[in-house]
């Protein structure tokens, strides 16, 4: 089997966003991954809707659509990417493995199984790093307590503040003492 250059692991993690809790790729990124036009890439998982249930791939919303332009691209609008007709497709780790029986060339499957292990990759340092997110978990909650005990003490100060001094009795002789008993 022919070995076909492969693209670096960093490219295909860049290509990865988080939408609907999912990590997914667009098809346009996908599209060119493969060599192929985005148009036909669509049109091959159109022919093969079957293949594709909602959580292998769906359609994104203008709204994410939007956000994933501004978070990755630094754009605001779909304009400035070349413009799209239609709102692109997303495909899960799940799609994009079956992406790799609809597009049956050498490089969809070279490029499908260097995503997979990019998926892999990815999936395995977040699994590594949960002791991180529960030390990080942990340092939110002690500041959170930090601050609200923070709280308490400038709310007691300001009580105090505001309190009305005490009424004191004057030193000395003066007219307030001469009233009649």
């Amino acid at each position: 089997m022919k070995s076909i250059a492969l693209i670096p692991e960093e490219r295909v993690a860049q290509a990865i966003f988080v939408v609907r809790g999912q990590k997914v790729m667009l098809d346009s990124d996908l599209a060119k991954l493969y060599g192929v036009s985005t148009g036909n890439l669509n049109k091959a998982v159109d022919r093969n809707k079957k293949r594709f249930p909602q959580d292998f791939a769906f359609r994104l919303t203008s709204t994410e659509f939007k956000n994933i332009l501004v978070f990755q691209f630094g754009r605001s609008n779909s304009g400035s990417r070349g413009g799209t007709r239609h709102l692109p497709f997303v495909f899960t780790e799940h799609g994009v493995a079956m992406l790799s029986s609809v597009l049956r060339s050498e490089r969809a499957v070279q490029i499908n199984i260097a995503i997979m292990r990019t998926f892999a990759k990815l999936r395995q340092l977040l699994s590594s790093d949960k002791d991180l997110v529960h030390k990080l978990e942990e340092h939110d909650r002690k500041l959170y307590d930090h601050d609200q005990n923070i709280r308490y003490l400038v709310i007691a100060i300001r009580r105090l503040m505001s309190q009305p001094e005490p009424k004191r009795n004057p030193i000395g002789f003066g007219a307030h003492n001469n009233k009649k008993k």
